[in-house]
């Protein structure tokens, strides 16, 4: 089976909250929350496809420096395995807007499990909200 990475990160704004995007129609899983991020390219780090990921996706712009690592999903789909670090970020250039259709909203933690997510990212929750 093939092992796919995927690079995600939980941005934070000043008021403690996560930022969650909805998968837009088209795509696999439709219609579920997630964390910001995507697949990392070959030659790229984690980090690399983060910073690219957040400038495609959300107009902003961050450094290797601001993204914490903070814990990592491993799952089982039915075509390939997703292998995904889960990243802290509370610091960034510009303002978040959606740049693909997708819709966003900011969470506290609290609040997460109220949104249907990815199999892979239910896992993250309890040791975001601990750390949050």
């Amino acid at each position: 089976m093939k092992t796919i990475l995927v690079a995600a990160v939980a941005l934070i704004d000043t008021d403690g909250r996560v930022l969650l995007a909805q998968r837009p129609e088209g795509k696999s899983m439709a219609g579920l929350w997630e964390f910001p991020g995507g697949k990392v390219e070959p030659g790229e780090t984690p980090e690399v496809a983060l910073i690219r990921e957040l400038q495609e996706e959300l107009g902003i712009d961050t450094w290797q420096s601001c993204l914490a690592p903070l814990t990592f999903a491993s799952h089982c789909y039915e075509d390939f395995h997703l292998l995904m670090p889960l990243y802290a970020c509370r610091k960034w250039n510009g303002v978040v807007q959606p740049q693909e259709g997708q819709k966003l909203k900011w969470v506290h933690a609290r609040d997460l499990r109220n949104y249907p997510m990815p199999p892979a990212d239910i896992p993250l929750l309890p040791i975001l909200q601990m750390w949050l």
